[in-house]
């Protein structure tokens, strides 16, 4: 992002302003009609891509805004004015009948290259090159050859698709931007300003520092509780990292070890409730289910996720012998405990999403309860200057969502209007030969694969469009097609060979980026294996009958803790690699969506972990 100099940073500063307040209005007294709403919500953020992003990276540090950028900014927002004075006849025109007038191409062109300029700036040219492609393949595809032919449609039907309708730059992903992802950035920002934030670190040192291994459970705890809230890993690794890697490295773990606890924590905030990422919002969308549906169905995988990290860093630290920080050292648990009411905010927008509200809606609540819980706070106590602070701070975010959302669409409305989705089934039909399982791991390979050089919520919007209608074919159900995409979007951010969250945390550690990232990938194993059960066995998700959920939970703690063991060596000592290969095995028992098997697998690992341990304690 661009250092701004003085002037510009006070225009850039009203401007976000602006439209922070715009976003906060349309929460509380209602949006405008989807359409509209969509292009007000990107007009006003493609300027903030060109002003805050310099055409070249190495120009980041450069105070002065060129001409041409500015220039690029204004006429950024011809394409919305445009929707804006005309948007009656818009609305009122028949798709594929009506003629596309010669100014609605070129204002169309104009969107296509300012988007994809954007796109380059502020997400990365992988998404630039991804979009090109599918926005060219609408137009050249019937001259493609074999399974790659799409159908035929002029210059003016493929500009008609991406500016015109509701199903290009303009469709749900841009939408879910425009509305929730919008104000739950301006909630982030509050949470920051008011010292919530900084309560989620205190509290993770308070009660989890003086036990073994504790700065790496500080690292766990306060990832799992930022990250929902900035819903980036690698934001998520740099906002704790800095903090806790020097911690963990002081008592002991070796670098690469402490790297790898801070992204797989940092990486797992975009799967734990209430707030996620960006992506949940548009799953919702995509479902047409209320958000808390999400939410429910998220909750157990997270907690087994972070549940199986945690075990690994208490059996890693026992493994070598790593004691926890002194109390001197850490916040008192009495003085926080006292500034619990700070989690007011979190806890009505829990209660707000799970009672029916709007996300919207809820989220407002919850800013208005930031503001509220900081009064008490002489240091964090938020005056006028300080709420606009955090709706800068908040909405400054927003045009790598809106971007990516928005490039992704044209992705989107490519894949429909073209047919490449049905291409794309029937080639994992062919590869699947027919056997659900292999079409899961094809599907898994893709969306790791975009995820490696995407952001999350354009690497989930691409995967769902592509991969969910192929699981949807082979009987699984949406959610469950839905949340396996989106959860192996999230896990390539710790998967060798571009673990970004990995690389990000071993700058801090000073560890070798490699090592890091395979050991990251074996504490997040779980995260692996975990979609592939849920898409068989729904009581995971919450989404089956009581018994069912409760076998599940039952089965997923056993594969916790059968996972940890496979992957440390370790109860109460080192255990031989066969054992730990048998523990991986009972892992997968206790996963199995058969009932029997799970109690089975449950058994099998408490029990041979009860046999190891007293073994260990006599030979000791």
């Amino acid at each position: 992002m661009r250092a701004t100099g003085s002037l510009v940073k006070r225009i850039v500063y009203v401007y976000i302003l602006g439209v922070g307040l715009f976003h906060l209005y349309t929460s509380v007294f209602g949006s405008f009609e989807a359409y509209l709403q969509r292009s007000l919500h990107l007009s006003m953020v493609l300027p903030m891509a060109f002003i805050l992003y310099p055409m070249r990276a190495a120009d980041k540090d450069s105070a002065n805004v060129p001409w041409y950028d500015w220039l690029l900014a204004i006429a950024s927002t011809l394409p919305g004015l445009y929707i804006l004075i005309n948007y009656e006849e818009i609305t009122f025109r028949m798709v594929q009948v009506d003629d596309v007038t010669m100014a609605q191409q070129v204002l169309g062109t104009a969107l296509i290259f300012f988007l994809l300029e954007a796109t380059r700036r502020v997400v990365g040219m992988p998404l630039a090159i991804i979009v090109a492609f599918f926005a060219g393949y609408m137009w050249f595809g019937n001259w493609m050859p074999g399974v790659m032919q799409g159908l035929p449609f002029n210059f003016a039907e493929v500009i008609e698709q991406i500016y015109l309708t509701d199903e290009g730059v303009f469709s749900i992903p841009l939408g879910v931007s425009a509305t929730f992802v919008m104000v739950f950035l301006i909630f982030g920002g509050f949470l920051e300003k008011s010292g919530v934030g900084q309560y989620f670190m205190d509290f993770a040192q308070a009660f989890t520092g003086t036990s073994p291994g504790g700065p790496a459970k500080i690292s766990v705890v306060s990832s799992a509780l930022f990250g929902s809230i900035s819903g980036a890993a690698v934001a998520n690794v740099y906002g704790t990292g800095t903090f806790t890697i020097p911690l963990m490295k002081r008592i002991g773990y070796p670098p690469y070890f402490a790297a790898a606890v801070e992204s797989v924590a940092s990486t797992g905030g975009q799967i734990m409730p209430p707030i996620m990422g960006a992506g949940a919002f548009i799953m919702a969308s995509f479902l047409g289910v209320p958000f808390s549906d999400i939410i429910i169905a998220a909750i157990v995988p997270a907690i087994l996720y972070y549940g199986a990290v945690l075990l690994m860093v208490h059996l890693g630290a026992l493994k070598n012998n790593l004691k926890g920080l002194s109390e001197e050292d850490l916040p008192d648990k009495k003085k926080v405990l006292l500034q619990s009411y700070k989690l007011f905010p979190i806890v009505a927008l829990v209660y707000m999403l799970l009672s029916g509200y709007s996300p919207m809606l809820a989220a407002a609540i919850g800013i208005l309860g930031a503001w509220l819980v900081s009064l008490p706070d002489p240091e964090h106590r938020m005056g006028p200057r300080k709420i606009l602070d955090a709706i800068v701070a908040g909405s400054r975010n927003v045009p790598v969502v809106c971007i990516a959302c928005a490039a992704a669409g044209i992705v989107v409305g490519s894949v429909s209007l073209t047919g490449f989705g049905f291409k794309f089934v029937g080639l994992v039909f062919s590869l699947a030969q027919g056997i659900p399982f292999l079409a899961l791991v094809l599907i898994a390979l893709v969306s790791l694969v975009l995820g490696m050089g995407l952001p999350t919520t354009s690497a989930y919007i691409l995967g769902a469009a592509l991969g969910v209608p192929a699981l949807a074919q082979l009987g699984f159900e949406p959610l469950a097609a839905h949340m396996f995409v989106f959860y192996f979007a999230i896990v390539s951010n710790i998967t060798p060979p571009v673990a970004l969250a990995a690389y990000a945390a071993s700058s801090l550690a000073q560890s070798k980026p490699t090592e890091t990232a395979i050991q990251a990938l074996k504490l997040g194993i779980l995260a692996f294996m975990v979609p592939f059960a849920f898409c068989y066995d729904l009581g995971l998700l919450s989404n089956s009958t009581i018994l069912d959920n409760s076998f599940a939970i039952f089965g997923g703690i056993g594969a916790l803790f059968a996972m940890a063991f496979a992957m440390l060596g370790f109860i109460r000592g080192p255990i031989p690699l066969w054992q730990r290969y048998l523990f991986g095995g009972m892992a997968v028992l206790c996963l199995w969506p058969l009932i029997m098997v799970k109690v089975a697998g449950v058994a099998l690992t408490f029990g041979a972990a009860t046999l190891w341990g007293r073994h260990k304690l006599a030979t000791a």
